[in-house]
């Protein structure tokens, strides 16, 4: 007896072997199955009536009793404090703990296969699938065929009377509204794909874009009782056997599922309990079997929609299955939690395998607020907007450094602990970013900058946005009327929603395809906007994310960013040093950026085999900043001498000591002023060392180098030679023209 009502034995806290770990906890569940074979009526009814007695004193279980959390916390890290203590006498006994820590790697990595183990026969959405399972079941597909086609119709309808009478573009705000709420009547499949469609600009016009963005998982929860029994069914052991405490009622719910907070019976760890609503996978299963054909239709009669919604069907019925099954959810939070190991200012909850299966979660509880709840926040001490800043930075590594983001960061999704960090919950929308698309929305961004629209257009190409054989010259005007009207000062100005908005119109005019991880990560920077925003009314999500982008623009070896780096620097034959000198004060804005790494990718080029035409261009410009630094130099010292003097020296030239006019002097002193700065710049930056120009020393004694050292010396040598013939020349001035 003993065995059945006692806690399981999870692997990851069992100090012997592991076969004696698993073996223990097969028996444990040999035993429950044995028992739970007795046939007797009077046994039934003596353990249903103790097993409810247990319960009630479960879920009301009084938090307070015993050792709190913390205190157990406490308690453990003097304990631990005292072995780590005793250990450093003996190398030998710190090898045991390395020992252990391998063991528990490995304790967990068996939890986790066990886990897969008991989601082995979750479903895997295809398009054969549904056929196969509702093919066969007409009434019931009927039944919901009726329900789909009476909210649906009765928009379509009031749409083709909008059309005939000329109204489609005034009623488009009111029809939005009646779209949202007959998604939300019927039910989570269509909130689901309300929340799909709210990202896609190249399918919905602005207005559908802002309504449907609203769509909430507004459902009502499901009883504690079916609850209790999916968990118990999940994990193979009765809810007392788990958790010594279990909140009697759901803290959240949502489309899919709803969440308790517990504490484990083995560790007394708080933990959130995910379970997923009954009937869930049938439901959405049925609809998405109709949606695919109503997608079909959609195909074949509807002009107005140029992408191909049969493939976005398939693509989000794919990811929805995804998110119903929890072990790949876990996987998720797990991948996510080692890409910010080193992240201080991040939290990610671990999970716990051994209480985990295709339809319960169990997580690491997080004390936080949401990041919505701004008076909250204020309270603890803590600031919104650097919270978002946070998120805005994480965000942006999601998409253009690791590729794998979190698709879903709404309010609810986002959490502020008490420590200042950001906590992300919710793992069962993920994307990925193609490795080509991360240097191509950085090179987009240039050409943003730049405002090179033609660039800009020719981006969507590598950005998968449109097929090669569409012609982008009647888009180039589109981007141009948009950009031009909305970049009346400066990119980093400009609200994150107006461009979403904006680019929205342009995609839905043309034959854009916008691929699902742009679309959702446009969505999560917006929804980071709007929470800063109301933080402070003049926040601005791009002058956030630029720091991260001049940062990647200076450091990154990648080709594609490097000719990037280049075109944003010169133009026209010039250098642009005042975009150099803004990348630099942006760039040291993000905690990662090195000096060290700082235009080494250019170098690496310029000294290249194919770097012949970037050496030109170089070389004139060393020329002129070498003119620049040694003529400023002569100037600075001819104005600190006494008026007499420079009377003198200059033997009465009307231009003083150097045949130059005033504009040249200016240019000539601005141009020294920004490379001054530049230097500046590089040598106040963290991790700045004289030895990071030792590589670029070595450099120099390549060939190559030698080469263009030479080609910069004779040119700086003929410039000079060119100014002392004109310092000849010059005819002295007159008196009247030295009284300056």
């Amino acid at each position: 007896m003993a065995t059945i009502t006692g806690p399981p034995t999870p692997p990851t806290v069992v100090s012997s072997s592991l076969s004696l770990s698993f073996c223990k906890h097969e028996s444990h569940i040999s035993v429950i199955n044995i028992m739970k074979k007795k046939g007797s009526l009077r046994w039934s009814r003596q353990r249903r009536k103790f097993r409810t007695l247990t319960r009630s004193a479960l879920v009301e279980a009084n938090a307070r009793s015993g050792l709190s959390l913390s205190e157990r916390t406490d308690r453990n890290s003097g304990n631990i404090n005292g072995v780590i203590q005793s250990e450093k006498k003996s190398a030998g006994e710190a090898s045991i703990a390395v020992v252990k820590f391998g063991r528990d790697m490995a304790d967990d990595m068996q939890a986790e296969a066990k886990a897969m183990a008991r989601a082995v026969a979750c479903s895997v959405y295809t398009p054969e699938m549904l056929a196969t399972k509702y093919g066969s079941r007409p009434i019931r597909v009927l039944q919901r065929t009726s329900e789909i086609l009476v909210g649906l119709g009765s928009f379509a309808f009031k749409l083709w009377l909008d059309k005939l009478n000329g109204q489609l573009d005034v009623n488009k705000t009111m029809r939005a509204t009646q779209l949202r709420k007959i998604f939300t009547s019927l039910g989570p499949t269509f909130v689901k794909i309300g929340q799909g469609l709210s990202t896609r600009p190249d399918i919905c016009p602005p207005e559908y874009l802002e309504e449907l963005s609203q769509l909430q998982d507004d459902l009502p929860t499901f009883s504690n009782t079916e609850a209790f029994k999916c968990i118990e069914k999940e994990l193979g052991f009765s809810l007392e056997d788990v958790y010594s405490s279990i909140s009697p009622s759901p803290i959240a719910a949502a489309s899919l599922g709803q969440v308790y907070k517990a504490q484990l019976k083995y560790s007394g760890q708080t933990v959130a309990v995910k379970v997923q609503r009954p009937g869930i996978e049938e439901a959405i299963g049925l609809d998405f079997y109709l949606i695919r054909g109503i997608a079909h239709l959609i195909n074949k009669y509807v002009d107005i929609i140029t992408s191909d919604v049969v493939a976005l069907v398939d693509e989000f019925g794919r990811r929805v299955y995804q998110e119903l099954n929890y072990v790949q959810e876990g996987k998720n939070a797990r991948r996510f939690k080692k890409l910010y190991t080193d992240k201080a200012d991040v939290f990610v909850p671990d999970i716990f395998w051994d209480y985990t299966s295709s339809k319960v979660l169990t997580m690491e509880w997080v004390n936080g607020v949401k990041l919505s709840e701004q008076i909250a926040i204020e309270s603890q001490g803590l600031s919104v907007l650097a919270l978002v800043n946070t998120g805005i930075q994480c965000s942006l590594r999601q998409l253009l450094e690791y590729g794998y983001f979190h698709a879903d960061p709404h309010p609810g999704n986002l959490l502020a602990t008490p420590d200042g960090k950001l906590a992300f919950i919710d793992f069962g929308m993920m994307s990925e970013t193609p490795e080509e698309a991360r240097y191509a929305i950085i090179g987009h961004v240039v050409h943003l900058v730049n405002r090179d629209y033609e660039a800009m257009a020719r981006d969507y190409y590598a950005l998968k946005f449109l097929s090669p054989d569409v012609d982008v010259s009647p888009i180039v005007p589109a981007l141009q009327g948009f950009f031009d009207d909305a970049l009346n000062s400066t990119v980093s100005e400009l609200n994150f929603k107006t461009l979403v908005n904006g680019l929205g119109a342009v995609f839905y005019q043309y034959p854009f395809n916008v691929p699902a991880y742009y679309a959702l990560i446009l969505r999560s920077l917006t929804v980071l906007e709007g929470l800063a925003l109301n933080a402070d009314p003049n926040f601005k999500v791009l002058a956030a994310s630029y720091p991260y982008f001049a940062k990647r623009l200076l450091t990154d070896q990648n080709p594609y960013l490097r000719d990037a780096l280049i075109e944003l620097l010169f133009k026209d034959g010039k250098f642009r040093w005042n975009r150099l000198e803004n990348l630099l004060v942006q760039g040291r804005k993000d905690r990662d950026f090195s000096a060290k790494d700082a235009l080494q990718p250019v170098l690496k080029l310029l000294l290249g085999p194919d770097g012949e035409q970037l050496r030109l261009l170089v070389i004139r410009e060393a020329v002129r900043v070498t003119e620049a630094l040694m003529l400023g130099s002569a100037m600075d010292a001819y104005n600190a001498l006494p008026e007499f003097m420079r009377t003198f020296v200059a033997y009465g030239r009307p231009t003083g000591l150097l045949a130059i006019n005033d504009a040249e002097q200016l240019s000539m002193l601005e141009l020294r002023g920004q490379v001054l700065r530049v230097w500046g710049l590089l040598q106040s930056s963290n991790n700045f060392d004289p030895s990071l120009l030792q590589p670029i020393l070595q450099i120099l004694q390549q060939d190559e180098a030698r080469d263009l050292g030479g080609r910069v010396l004779g040119g700086i040598t003929q410039r000079l030679a060119a100014r002392f013939l004109q310092q000849i020349l010059q005819a002295p001035a007159t008196p009247t023209s030295l009284q300056r």
